[in-house]
């Protein structure tokens, strides 16, 4: 079945006659719904908070990350916004609305292993027993930047759907993914024989933004405007408690074996001075 188009309307005023058109951000991944929830209600609450008047609509064409920094970063692409990872070149092309939407929780990696290598990482303790395994990412993500730089091995996919196949098949040992989106993979086909691995935390300083098209100013300033007020009154951070402080509890991450890497990408104007936009376990 054809799936409709998704117009989220974010303004409490009803739309008028000669209104400008639906701002346009990407199609959701497959794998992401409480996540991509989350960052609805987030662009909603921004949106009041700011007192503006914004119409989202999400696109119907499925993009790779790479494919979504293009159309944005051109004043004649499909996108006006989109939320993903920071970085240095990505700042460069796009404009950033430097409050972390999910508090760095993009951050914080938990792996999808074979159910028959479990036992193997409950001795895990140090970033150098890590190295001895292959992790498998997106040849696009920046994450394979982050995990390279910090010596440890990856293999990588073209397609997000590879990566769960090359791990069944044995051509990676594990495929750290974002708390927020693992719960969802590993309940769907993909994940099919394999596991959330229970004992070991992979943590790097990371900001997940909204971006927005170069000519679109008004629209970041607008969507900073209503973040930092919902940072200022404490409704950001209960939204994101009411999304995802069951996740954080149930997947036990404040009593995991932490290993911290660096991160090579980040932005030197990233606010990791101000612990009000950051989670702390």
């Amino acid at each position: 079945m054809q799936r409709r188009p998704l117009l989220l309307m974010l303004a409490a005023a009803p739309a008028v006659c000669g209104a400008a058109a639906p701002l346009v951000f990407p199609m959701h991944d497959p794998g992401r719904e409480s996540h991509w929830r989350y960052l609805l209600a987030l662009m909603k609450l921004a949106v009041e908070r700011a007192g503006a008047d914004h119409e989202f609509l999400e696109s119907q064409e499925p993009m790779t990350q790479a494919r979504v920094i293009r159309e944005l970063a051109g004043r004649t692409g499909r996108l006006d916004l989109a939320w993903t990872m920071t970085s240095v070149d990505r700042e460069q092309q796009m404009i950033p609305v430097r409050v972390p939407v999910d508090r760095g929780l993009i951050g914080l990696r938990i792996a999808l292993v074979r159910r028959e290598h479990v036992d193997r990482w409950a001795e895990l303790r140090t970033l150098d027993q890590l190295k001895r395994f292959t992790a498998g990412q997106g040849a696009d993500w920046p994450d394979t930047e982050i995990l390279r730089d910090n010596g440890l091995p990856v293999q990588t996919g073209n397609r997000y759907e590879v990566l769960f196949d090359m791990l069944r098949k044995g051509r990676i040992d594990y495929f750290p993914r974002a708390v927020f989106e693992i719960d969802d993979e590993a309940a769907g086909t993909l994940a099919q024989d394999l596991v959330i691995e229970p004992h070991v935390l992979i943590r790097y300083p990371a900001a997940s933004y909204l971006f927005v098209r170069p000519d679109r100013p008004q629209l970041a300033a607008d969507l900073e405007r209503g973040l930092e007020a919902a940072v200022a009154d404490g409704s950001m951070q209960r939204l994101f408690q009411r999304h995802f402080g069951d996740l954080i509890t149930r997947h036990r991450l404040a009593q995991r074996v932490t290993l911290t890497l660096r991160n090579p990408l980040l932005p030197p104007a990233t606010p990791l001075h101000r612990p009000a936009l950051w989670l702390v376990l």
